[in-house]
């Protein structure tokens, strides 16, 4: 069942006011948004082949680094609408399935179906405010599900 948009976002109504209000820059990430849920957002817009809100979970000066196959680097919302125009329109059947989540101390961790449906690892880092900052992926290969989680783990 996929999470309501606004799960990662802040309610002001609901936050409790902190001594950095007002202040550009500094937020408690904390009480600001759940990357968890920014990450399964993030995995339905590519399984609803949105591209529009797929990009607008991005921050402005992100960079998307890809070692599946031939590697590839996307920076800025153009660079990822470059990257990832193609691999929504050219999905598998099995694609952008969850395997693994994994909250870590640098972000998170997610083990899913690539577009081609093989299995993918992906690090999310965030800005202050709740966006992608980066993503890191490459192929998994053929061992236990949790190995190699560590190399993201921070």
């Amino acid at each position: 069942m996929p999470i309501p948009d606004d799960r990662h976002t802040a309610s002001t109504a609901s936050s409790p006011a902190t001594p950095y209000d007002g202040m550009d820059g500094i937020a408690n990430l904390a009480g600001d948004f759940d990357p968890v849920a920014l990450v399964v957002d993030w995995l339905d817009a590519c399984r609803n082949r949105d591209l529009a809100t797929l990009l607008d979970l991005y921050a402005d000066n992100a960079t998307l680094r890809c070692q599946c196959g031939e590697a590839e680097v996307g920076e800025g919302r153009a660079g990822l609408e470059s990257y990832w125009k193609s691999r929504l329109d050219t999905r598998a059947p099995t694609a952008f399935g969850l395997e693994e989540i994994l909250p870590t101390s640098a972000g998170v961790v997610l083990d899913y179906l690539s577009h081609e449906g093989k299995p993918v690892r992906i690090a999310f880092s965030f800005t202050r405010d709740g966006k992608i900052q980066t993503t890191d992926c490459l192929p998994m290969v053929e061992r236990s599900p949790r190995a190699g989680l560590q190399d993201y783990a921070g």
